[in-house]
């Protein structure tokens, strides 16, 4: 018997919001499942996983470091899903923003000073932004499909990111390894917590997530985001200029990714290397949509990710579990998301449907 998807008439309101918490409580049981069948104890995972790394003030603050990229880049990206602007290529615009901003540093390196870290910091922005600027040129002068533009372009930032590291900014006394030397003191992140590695990076969160209220909340082009995502037509009807919002919401969202760039290389790496995220541009796509495109659900949705990040760590050290389990685990996070959100706009119907001819008829002998 066919199954078939049937429209509801209108979503719930309150299933919306619970949606994400559904899904993440099905994902820590199909978690727990998927664990049990690799071999390892599920409920000792699950507890190496969401307990221990809260369980000292050194793990507390490192939550704090993993969230804040997460937090940073999937600010920017739900102003563009708002609008339907689909930007995937944030880890591109993260690894340019820690181009240049480290570029910066190493540039000046010797001549350090109290105005070389919010120098490296416009650097990290500009260099994000301008990654982006390539697809939201394309996407406004050849309709070029920006989620294929934008993807392609992270592994060409990769590549430009490893030619340094082996190449020009090599260390010449790093013993042969693509690193480049180790930045001043003047060019890394402050700690916010003495003795851990919180860094400014992370007030930066904290405040994009106010100013992304803000913008959506309370100003016109927050609006005109809002109202070109849920209906283009009434959008172009009242003369909001579809082209500017593309270019506003990429250079945004790739602005802040550089952000979380720098920080990564001028906090926790204090150094530019080949490899700087273990993929954070594409796991914030999830922490958006997790956290329903809205600040305060991204600060939420961004610390749970970091959770489950800083549990794999976690995990592999006490019991051994291997760090691909950790990116199924949240690849199934996302998968139920998906599913829950078709679920609350269509309900599941067996059979055929039937055709609206038949309806008419079938209401006519009625009467």
């Amino acid at each position: 018997m066919p199954i078939r998807l049937e429209p509801r008439g209108e979503a719930s309101v309150a299933w919306v919001y619970l949606t994400p918490v559904l899904a993440v409580g099905l994902t820590v049981i199909a978690g727990g499942v998927l664990f049990a069948a690799l071999g390892f104890d599920p409920f000792r995972t699950l507890h190496a996983i969401f307990v221990e790394p809260l369980t000292s003030l050194y793990g507390l603050t490192e939550l704090g470091v993993k969230a804040t990229p997460l937090v940073l880049i999937a600010i920017g990206l739900s102003f563009g899903f708002r609008a339907n602007v689909w930007n995937i290529g944030a880890e591109g615009q993260l690894t340019l923003g820690a181009i240049f901003g480290g570029g910066l540093a190493l540039w000046f390196y010797g001549q350090e000073g109290p105005w070389l870290l919010p120098a490296m910091i416009l650097a990290g922005a500009v260099g994000g932004a301008l990654w982006a600027a390539i697809p939201a040129f394309l996407k406004t002068h050849f309709n070029a499909n920006e989620i294929l533009t934008s993807l392609m372009l992270t592994y060409v930032a990769t590549q430009l990111l490893a030619f340094l590291g082996y190449g020009p900014w090599r260390y010449p006394d790093g013993f042969n390894f693509p690193q480049s030397r180790m930045f001043c003191y003047d060019a890394t992140m402050p700690l916010l917590v003495p003795g851990t590695r919180l860094h400014l990076g992370f007030g930066f969160a904290l405040f994009a997530v106010a100013g992304g209220w803000l913008l959506i909340a309370r100003t016109l082009i927050g609006f005109q985001i809002k109202v070109i995502g849920l209906t283009s037509a009434a959008a172009a009807y009242a003369g909001f200029n579809r082209n500017r919002i593309i270019w506003f919401t990429l250079l945004t969202g790739g602005g802040l990714a550089g952000i979380a760039g720098l920080s990564e290389v001028a906090g926790p790496i204090g150094q530019l290397v080949p490899s700087i995220s273990p993929g954070y541009g594409f796991t914030a796509i999830i922490v958006a949509f997790l956290g329903r495109l809205h600040p305060l659900g991204i600060l939420a949705a961004g610390t749970l990710m970091a959770l489950s990040y800083l549990g794999a760590e976690s995990a592999q050290i006490i019991i051994g579990l291997p760090l691909a389990a950790t990116g199924v685990f949240q690849g199934m996070l996302l998968f139920f998301l998906l599913a829950c959100d078709v679920l609350i706009r269509f309900r599941l119907r067996l059979g055929r449907p039937v055709p609206a001819a038949a309806v008419a008829k079938s209401a006519e002998a009625g009467a």
